[in-house]
Parts: C-alpha cells; structure tokens; sequence
C-alpha cells in the first residue's frame, strides 16, 4: 500500500487483524464482516468526508490484493479522484488502476477527471494522471487526452519532473494508436527535447523518440547531430555528479543514445561523423582504463555502454580502425570470468566476423572460440561459439573448423544438433576444394547425428554427386562401406540406396562390393525402415535390374513377394507390381531408356540456406553458395519439394529409379506407419497450456503404454479408427524431447485439432514441460508432429498426461493419453564394485531411503528379460555383487536441474512362488517409493 501523509489507524487494525488469523475460514469471515461494514457507510445517510472515503477504499483495495472479489466502491474512488489533497487523490488513482475496466460505466467519468488533472496547476496531480494513463491507456483514451500530453510536454513551463512522465505517457499512447503521433509539427518539438539541460528528460524523451523512429525514420532523421553532440558531452565531461552511476557518467542514456544512431546511417555532416568518432574511441579508451571501482555495478555499466558502442561501430561498418580495435578488445573478454561477458562478446565477434574490414581480427582468435566450444559449461555460451566459427570460416580454415564441428556435435545438447548439421553441411559444401572430403563430411553427420539429419542435407549430398563426375565412383564405395557398419540409420540407407541405384556399377568389379552383394546388403536393411525409405529401395531395385541384368531373377523374386505385392501401404503394392511387369515386358534397350542415369541438375540457391534461416535466429547473415572453380557444374535445389524421395507412379521416366520428382508433382504424404521418417515440419512457435493437476484417463485404452516403461522410447501410443499416435523420445541429462506424431487414418480430415497438457498437482515445481502448437487441421491420410520438451527440475511422482481434442464431420473426439515421461527415463546406469555397492546400501538406512514391495510376477521370471527391463529402466545391472546368483543388483543415477539422485536397487526373485521383492535405496526421501511403483507394473 501507498504511504501516505496523514495514517489511516482504521487501515492498519484491519491489516493486523488479517495478518493474526489462524485460518482461511477465520480470514474470509473478518473480509465479510469488514465489506459489509464499508458497503453500509458507502449506502448510509451520513456524508463521507475525504478521509473516510480514502480510509474504506483502501480496505477494498487491500481485500481486492488478498485475491478476494470486490464488485463496489468504484463511485467513491472516482469521487477522490476529484479531491484536492495528495493523498486521496492518490488512492483514488490506484483503485482505477488496479480495479477497474475499461468497459465500466465510469470510465468517461475517469477520462474527465484525468483531463482536469491534466490542466491543473499542480505538478504532483499532473504526474499522478500521466501515471494512470500510461497504466491503464486504450486507444479511446488516446484520442481523447492525446493532444493534452504533447501539450505538457513541450511546453517550455512544464517541470522536469512532469516532462519525464509525459514522454513515457506519450509512449505509451504511441503503442496503442501510432498515427496520432506521427506529424512533422510534434516530431520538431519532441526531437528539441535532446538538447534539454535536465539529462532525465532526456533520457525519457530518447526511448520515445526510438519508438516514434521505427514508425517515421523521415520526420526524425533530423535527432541524429542532437544525439551526437549530447553524447559526445557526456564522454567528455567530468561534471555530472548528479547523473554518475559508480563512476560512470549516465551510462544508461548513453546506451539510449548509442541504440538511436543505430536506426540511421552515417551521417553526411563531415563535423557530426568527426565528433561521433571521437566520442566512440573515448568509449574504447576507456575499456582498457584500470576500473575506478571493484564493485559490479562498476563493470556492468561501463561495459554496457562499451557492447552498444561496438554495435554502432558494426552497424556502420566503415572504419577498420575502429572495428579491429573492438575485435581486440572482444578478444580479452572470450577468457573473463563472467559468463555473460563471454556471450556478449562471442555474439558480438560473429557480426564482426562478416565484416571484410574486421575478418582477419577475428580469425585471430580461433583457438579460443574452439576452446571456449570444447570446454564451456553453459550451453547458451557454447552456441554462440558454433556460430562464431560458421561466421569466421573460410577455404583456409574449413576442414579444421569442420572437424571442430563434428567433434562437438557427438556431445552437442540435443535442441541444437538440427541447426548445427545444417551449419556444418553448408560450410562443407561452400569451402570444398576436394568433393571427397564434402562426401565424408555429410557420411560422418549421418552417423553421428542421423536423427537430426534434415532431408534437405540427404537430398543436397546426392544432388552433388550427380553433378560430378570425379567423385562418383568415390561415394559409391564410401556409401557401400558406410552401410556395412553394424548399426546404420535410415538416412545412411536413403542416400546408400540412391547412390548405388545410379552408380553401384562403378565399384561392381570389387568382388566384394559385386552386384548381388550390393543388393543383398540393401535388402537386409529393408525390413527395417519406414515406407518412405522403402519407395526409395523398391526404385534402386529396379535401378539394379537396368545396371546389372545377373541378378535379374534374386531383384524379380523380392519384388513378386507377397511382403510387396499385398503391402498395407498402397504405395508399395504398386511401384512392386509396376516394377515386376516393366522387368519382364520392358527390352533391355527400353529398360536403359527408362532408366537412365540421371541428369544433371540446373544451378539454384541452395536449399540448405533456407532451411537453416527458418531454423536459427542467429544474427549472423548466412552464407550465399556461389559458383566457384571448384563448383561450376555443382547442382542445387531451391525447395524441399525438389527432393530425391521417389513418388508417383511409371507415367514419368524420372519417376521411376532414385530421382527426384518435377517441381510440379505433388510431394509424396507420409504414410500412417512412417512414425519416425524425416524431421518434423515447422510449427507455430506459441506454447500448448500446460495445466496443473491431473484429468481422469482411461488404462484400458491405452494397453501399450506399459511397454515404454522400462523397453521403449519409440512406438504406437495409441490408435484407433480415426487416428493414430506415435512417439519419438530421447533423454539427456534432466532434459528430454518427446515428438508426438498425430496421423489421420480417416478418409475426412480432422478439423479443431488441438492438445493441452495436465502435469500432476504436486509436480509443478518439478517438471517443466514446453509444447509446440498443432495446426488445427489434419488432412484425410496425412501426419503432423508435435515437439514436447520436458525438463526434470525434481523428482516428481505422477505420468503427466495430454488431452486430444478434433472433430470429425462435425462429430467431436476426446482422448486423454499418458506420456511416456517418467523419473526413470533421466537416471542413468553407473557401475560400481560389490564393496561400494554395500558399502553404500548400508549407509543408507532410514526407513525413508528405502522402499520394499513384494509382489506376484506378471510376466515369465527370465533372468535375462528381467535384467533386459531393469536396463532399460535406467539401472546398470551389477554383475556378481550379490551371493544368491539368481538375485539382481543395480545401480543408476538420475539427473535433474537441482542435483543428482543416486539409486540402488536389490530384486530377489522367487519361481516357485512366483513372486518378486524389490528393495529400492536412494538418499532422496520419496524417491525410492517411486522407482519401485514404477518398475513393479512392468513386472
């Protein structure tokens, strides 16, 4: 509550009285006894004086902060809005501000108390109207009262005080109805503020002419000298005791006037551009000045008006001796201390690096930045790093910061990898003098990354190696070696099949990469991909038939199996059977003819790029893919739709092996089965409503979920008639993502499609869960993903649960389905010695560190399954710990945002009974209650 001049002895009792009561009941039976007493005296007979008037609606705006609902009193607060004394007018002005709405029948009444206020002589009513417009402005008081504020703020009688407060109100008057205040004749006046002798106003003045700048840079252009030579008198002045801040001469309205100038170029007046350049160098100077302070304001400060400098100093882009010196001087901030030095000055140097005055200063400092990305703990630190060595590279340094990249991306936190192999794909294909090398890179990212591979990385690699001849030969045989390896991802799979489907005959004369080896090892493979991949196969089979007609009959016999020819998937029955009968009616000269090698593509922008803008809001400009020496019969595609994924049917020749279809063709639609094909599509950034506390849901329909407690990450969730739910998981550390994959199996789309999240009652505090938006509308046979992030900030007891909600025909669904995000699914298996382990377990030994449940076996008792369940639940199963073999020991540590939680756990099994007892350890009380509930329901 305000202080006020004359005490309120009736306010304060009433406080105290609230502040002693024991109990909610207590508490709400005084607030009603004390709103019946105030709506008597506001109804009775007597007179109110001001006092009372102030006293009662003080009580109500107190009970209104309580949380309470109060639905009078608003009269007699715009009745105080009319008194002559301070403090009831006070009052009166918190009451609208906090109380009342816009569309109140009073609010006219309020509009005509401000404009009295507004021309009073009294500089403390003025300040309180200008306060409650900027607090509760509409765009209907702004047409009323925006002639009043300007008015009050140019004229040469006003205080400063008062002018302060007309320009934040003016700006707030701005935002709700720009073209108001956007004229020549007020733009002069407001500009003339600059030069005012209170460096309050102009301060204030600064951030409203910076807003009214974005809307008519014309009719302000003319603030620039005054914004230099004021801030030239504040670098070169010594004499402003009233406006230093630790030794620093306003530092926040040099920063104002620092951002200003960035909103216009330079200057064409030879007398302001000098002047300017001074007061920048002093700025640098004094950087490298021993601190006058060794408290932290000191530093904050003066390196905040050193960072705006150095990005008017960017933003003009013109002097190189003044843009090496801040590279210089960014350069000693790379090794301080301070984290947020470290950020700001990596964001500052990736602008600098783009600068062909700049560059070389920047390259200097590479092996910090390669440093600061191997050894930082902060994320945020570490990504602007990446984007210093994407802006800083060139030919010279390409292949050294490339394998920097990659090194990182095996440890990189999951939410950037996308971006990153993106990055690092471009580099690669920009700065390749040897293809070869640009072919191991994209083979590497695959291995590495493949979840995060982005079509367009898959598409471009094969575009490329069509294009040249030199390197065909060279990514047959690296391809065919890639796709030995024990575990291969189904990109490597995409661009194995498309590669060796146009070129497998150059490396056929190595018995051991022959035609039917080649065949035979995409085949084994088939059986595991998603149909999309499939498409893929089924073309490079026919590819193989045209290339090598000795394996004619092994490719014929594939293709004629019923697992092709009576497929679920439409698509798959008809490429095999159109296969099949061009294979045995087609010559072998028709046969070369359709299927011919393909032709080079034409030269377009890079497809790369716009993947990577829509990805990254990294302020640097991405790098152009021009032609080179290197690159002139490189070819391009401008848009995902130009992709090598094979769709339609034998109708069109460039249809029929790996190739990519016509940019008119329609893109082929992922079928229901392909839950995990591709990277997921770009969704509105706007968040899901998360809500706490749990909805009912139905166990019976959701059978499955009990597999993704201790043996998947990945799978059906969920499906009926309609539709069909899968999820892709990964878990790192205390963060994970969850991708939702929403596929429509009706023949009408699903219309109001949309999902809210519930996180149990007690688990606000520790799960943090971020969800994408969904489009509203799911195309008949189509499928949409949806990212949830889920962080681990305690350990938290209840599965949250998501809420789907769609129409179909008018008809309307609901579902509510359990998430497969669980505590276990952050604990990690760590291995310890049967010593530590016991040694561990009988330290922990108060009752609340363990849990114990005996309970009868669900499944069959197999010492392997069972070990395979406590694996994948999250435990590290200890081999040889306990002295009964049959008896199952594990250890494992969950990692959340406030600490780790170690667990240990003992599982005796009895056969004949049938029965298990599981004993959980942990130093968290409440933890081991968990684990065990959770692990006992897969057992």
């Amino acid at each position: 509550m305000p202080r006020t001049g004359d005490s309120m002895r009736g306010l304060a009792v009433f406080i105290a009285d609230i502040r002693n009561c024991k109990s909610r009941e207590q508490e709400k039976k005084r607030i009603n006894k004390e709103l019946a007493n105030i709506r008597s005296k506001f109804k009775g007979d007597k007179q109110l004086d001001g006092y009372q008037k102030k006293k009662y609606v003080c009580k109500l705006l107190f009970i209104f902060l309580l949380g309470n609902d109060v639905d009078f009193g608003h009269m007699e607060a715009v009745d105080l809005l009319a008194s002559n004394k301070y403090t009831e007018k006070q009052i009166g002005y918190l009451f609208i501000s906090v109380m009342m709405h816009h569309s109140n029948d009073l609010y006219k009444l309020v509009i005509e108390a401000i404009k009295n206020d507004l021309n009073s002589k009294e500089a403390v009513h003025i300040c309180l109207a200008l306060t409650c417009i900027a607090n509760i402005g509409t765009p209907e008081m702004a047409e009323e009262i925006g002639d009043e504020v300007p008015r009050i703020l140019t004229s040469p009688d006003t205080l400063h005080g008062v002018k302060k407060c007309a320009a934040l109100c003016l700006l707030r008057l701005f935002e709700l109805k720009p073209d108001k205040f956007v004229h020549s004749e007020l733009s002069s006046r407001l500009i003339a503020l600059l030069s005012d002798q209170h460096l309050g106003v102009v301060t204030s003045a600064c951030s409203l002419i910076q807003a009214l700048v974005t809307a008519s840079p014309e009719e302000y252009k003319n603030c620039v000298s005054l914004a230099v030579s004021r801030l030239s008198r504040i670098v070169s002045s010594t004499d402003l005791k009233d406006y230093m801040y630790y030794f620093i001469a306003a530092p926040w309205l040099s920063v104002k006037l620092l951002r200003l100038l960035q909103s216009y170029g330079q200057s064409d007046d030879s007398s302001v551009h000098e002047r300017l350049k001074e007061s920048l160098e002093a700025i640098l100077n004094r950087a490298t000045d021993p601190p006058k302070s060794k408290k932290i304001q000191h530093t904050n400060a003066k390196n905040a008006v050193l960072f705006e400098a150095i990005n008017l100093i960017i933003h003009y882009d013109s002097d190189a001796a003044l843009m090496v010196r801040s590279c210089n001087l960014l350069g000693g901030f790379l090794n301080s201390k301070e984290t947020n030095l470290r950020y700001l000055a990596l964001e500052s140097l990736t602008k600098l690096a783009i600068s062909d005055f700049s560059r070389k200063a920047v390259m200097k400092h590479q092996e910090t930045v390669v440093q600061a990305l191997k050894n930082e703990r902060d994320l945020s630190v570490r990504q602007r790093a990446v984007d210093l060595l994407y802006a800083m590279c060139d030919r010279e340094q390409a292949e050294e910061i490339v394998a920097e990249l990659l090194s990182y991306l095996e440890k990189a936190d999951y939410s950037i990898r996308e971006e990153l192999v993106l990055k690092i794909a471009i580099l690669a294909e920009k700065f390749a003098t040897d293809y070869s090398w640009y072919v191991d890179v994209v083979l590497n990212l695959i291995r590495i990354a493949g979840d995060y591979i982005a079509d367009e990385v898959w598409y471009r690699v094969t575009q490329i190696v069509i294009n040249r001849d030199d390197i065909q030969a060279y990514a047959a045989k690296t391809v065919f070696e890639a796709l030995q390896a024990p575990t291969c991802h189904e990109n490597m799979v995409k661009v194995g099949a498309y590669i060796l489907g146009e070129f497998g005959n150059l490396i056929a004369g190595d018995e051991r990469s022959g035609p039917i080896v080649q065949f035979k090892l995409l085949h084994s493979m088939f059986h595991l991909c998603s149909n999309t991949t499939k498409y893929i196969l089924l073309s490079t089979y026919i590819k193989l038939i045209n290339l090598f007609p000795e394996i004619k009959l092994d490719i014929e016999e594939v293709l004629k199996h019923d697992n092709q020819l009576r497929n679920s998937d439409a698509e798959i029955q008809q490429r095999a059977m159109e296969y099949t009968k061009l294979s045995e009616i087609a010559t072998s000269d028709l046969l070369a003819t359709v299927l011919e090698e393909m032709p080079q593509f034409t030269e377009r922008e890079s497809s790369l790029l716009a993947k990577l803008k829509k990805k990254s809001n990294t302020l640097v400009k991405e790098k152009e893919i021009p032609d080179t020496d290197n690159s002139s019969t490189q070819g391009t595609v401008e848009t995902p739709d130009d992709s090598p994924v094979l769709g339609g049917t034998l109708n069109n020749h460039s249809e029929v092996g790996p190739s990519p279809p016509q940019p008119s063709a329609p893109p082929v639609e992922p079928s229901l089965l392909d839950m995990f094909g591709g990277p997921p599509v770009g969704q509105d950034p706007n968040q899901v409503p998360i809500v706490t506390g749990l909805i009912p849901f139905d166990e019976a329909a959701q059978p499955a979920f009990k597999a993704f407690i201790c043996s998947r990450n990945n799978g059906i969730l969920f499906e009926n008639e309609l539709i069909q739910i899968g999820v892709k998981s990964e878990f790192l550390g205390c963060s994970g993502k969850v991708q939702v994959f929403y596929g429509n199996k009706s023949p009408l789309p699903l219309q109001a499609f949309t999902t809210k999240l519930f996180i149990g009652q007690n688990d606000a505090p520790n799960l943090r869960l971020e969800a994408e938006t969904v489009t509203q509308l799911i195309p008949a046979g189509a499928q949409i993903p949806q990212t949830i992030k889920a962080t681990a900030v305690g350990a938290f007891t209840e599965t949250p649960c998501i809420q789907i909600s769609f129409m179909v025909s008018g008809v309307g669904s609901e579902m509510v389905l359990r998430l497969p995000i669980m505590i276990n699914k952050y604990s990690k298996g760590t291995n310890m010695t049967a010593q530590d382990f016991f040694v561990r377990w009988k330290n922990l030994n108060v009752p609340a560190q363990e849990n114990q449940k005996v309970f009868k076996a669900t499944k069959p008792m197999d010492n392997e399954l069972v070990k395979s369940k406590v694996q994948g639940f999250g435990l590290q199963v200890l081999e040889g710990v306990d002295p009964k073999v049959d008896n199952l020991v594990g250890a494992g540590i969950i990692t959340t945002e406030t600490g780790q939680i170690g667990c240990l756990l003992r599982l005796e099994p009895s056969k004949a009974a049938q029965m298990y007892r599981m004993t959980v350890r942990s130093a968290r009380e409440g933890v081991p209650e968990l684990l065990v509930n959770i692990l006992s329901q897969d057992l």
